[in-house]
């Protein structure tokens, strides 16, 4: 025998001694493992494994008491679920250590307003521009400055309108020849320039010209600019201030745009602010604005309110009630709604001890209640209280969430 066939025949060994070596200690490893939990319960039926309610996702091998909670852990049985109709079932023992609450789904009022955030801000609609009628100059500026709070009829500027003057001499001569057409087509001339009937009317009473005016407030308000200034000539038409009224403001409240349809124009709104703890500020909404803010997805509703003696002062926070009218609505209580982010889902009782998770289009909510627009009948049973505990056993066990056709 060569030396080639005696070293092939010694591979030949070790590698057989090798495999039933492993093959050995294969079958002692297997030896010594148990399967799943395959004891019986009461009846005979076997268990998959122990459990605790509060924590299905965690699994147990034995029986005993929960590390998580003071109870004892649950079996989970291999049988579970076979012969009967679909859903979680819940031993009526453990229920109430549950505090598994159920509430059926009715109809009622929902509370029809809800709050939202807005600031005070100037009417813009009432608001005063003041301009010089003819060319001239400024001859004294009254002592005021952008932000001053002043009356109507607050004297602003004194102006020099030399135009003025030649007009109103003028119309003297024209007065004096006693045609009362040829008076009446003068006088009207001084309207035109933008001359106050009590100016003409002092030219009338005393014969004499003057071409000064005395620019006073056409409201009361806040002056925001002033550009008059003494010394300064003036063109016809040039702003001198201008001036925000003060007799009512508007609010400017914030409306996600997922509760648009719930305001209309003409409802009424309540304000509180935290200027005035315990007030309330009534008005109405105004207008809507057409265009929605891209980062907070909101709407601006315009509320006028009366100021009655500025108090409300522009900047100021509130807080406003908006909402419509009272309607019929399906309710269940609030908390019994689980919103996944994709879908709303509630757990329903089935009757016989087992319930199911159902999808449902939730609305509005006020007062702890939540409307329910589509997926539940009224008298419907829903879960109000440990709905958390059967959503997470009802996904362990893969049962089908009841589609919103499916509900009557």
């Amino acid at each position: 025998m060569t030396d080639a066939t005696s070293a092939a025949r010694w591979r030949a060994g070790i590698l057989t001694a090798v495999l039933i070596a492993g093959g050995g200690g294969y079958w002692l490893g297997q030896s010594g493992q148990s399967d799943a939990p395959t004891e019986a319960g009461s009846g005979g039926r076997k268990i998959l494994y122990y459990y605790d309610p509060m924590f299905p996702n965690q699994k147990f091998d034995k029986p005993g008491k929960s590390p998580f909670m003071d109870m004892q852990l649950e079996p989970k049985y291999a049988d579970e679920g076979s012969g009967a109709a679909p859903g979680v079932s819940v031993d009526p023992a453990a229920r109430q250590s549950l505090g598994i609450r159920v509430v059926a789904a009715e109809m009622g009022s929902l509370a029809a307003t809800f709050d939202v955030n807005g600031s005070i801000d100037f009417n813009q609609r009432d608001v005063a521009i003041v301009q010089a009628r003819s060319g001239g100059f400024v001859e004294r500026v009254y002592r005021l400055a952008p932000g001053d709070v002043i009356g109507v009829g607050t004297p602003i500027a004194d102006l020099q309108l030399p135009e003025w003057g030649s007009a109103q001499t003028e119309y003297l001569s024209v007065k004096k020849l006693g045609k009362p057409d040829l008076t009446a087509a003068a006088r009207q001339r001084l309207r035109l320039m933008g001359m106050p009937e009590g100016v003409i009317a002092e030219v009338d009473r005393t014969g004499r010209t003057g071409g000064k005016l005395t620019v006073r407030a056409p409201i009361g308000g806040v002056v925001q600019t002033l550009n008059a200034r003494a010394g300064v000539t003036l063109a016809t038409g040039q702003t001198l201030t201008e001036i925000s009224g003060l007799e009512t403001v508007w609010l400017n409240a914030a409306l996600p745009e997922a509760q648009a349809d719930l305001v209309k124009i003409g409802q009424r709104a309540s304000a509180t602010l935290t200027a005035f703890p315990g007030e309330i500020f009534t008005g109405r909404v105004i207008a809507i604005l057409p265009t929605a803010s891209a980062d907070s997805r909101t709407l601006t509703v315009r509320v006028e309110l009366a100021n009655r003696g500025g108090r409300l002062r522009p900047g100021m926070f509130a807080v406003v009630a908006l909402g419509g009218d009272t309607k019929p609505a399906l309710l269940v209580p609030s908390e019994a709604v689980i919103r996944t982010g994709t879908r709303s889902i509630v757990m329903l009782e089935k009757g016989d001890g087992r319930y199911h998770p159902a999808e449902v289009v939730a609305g509005r909510e006020g007062g702890g209640k939540t409307e329910i627009l589509q997926g539940l009948a009224p008298g419907e049973k829903v879960v109000a209280s440990g709905q958390f505990l059967l959503d997470s056993e009802a996904s362990l066990t893969g049962l089908t969430v009841r589609p919103l056709e499916a509900a009557q």
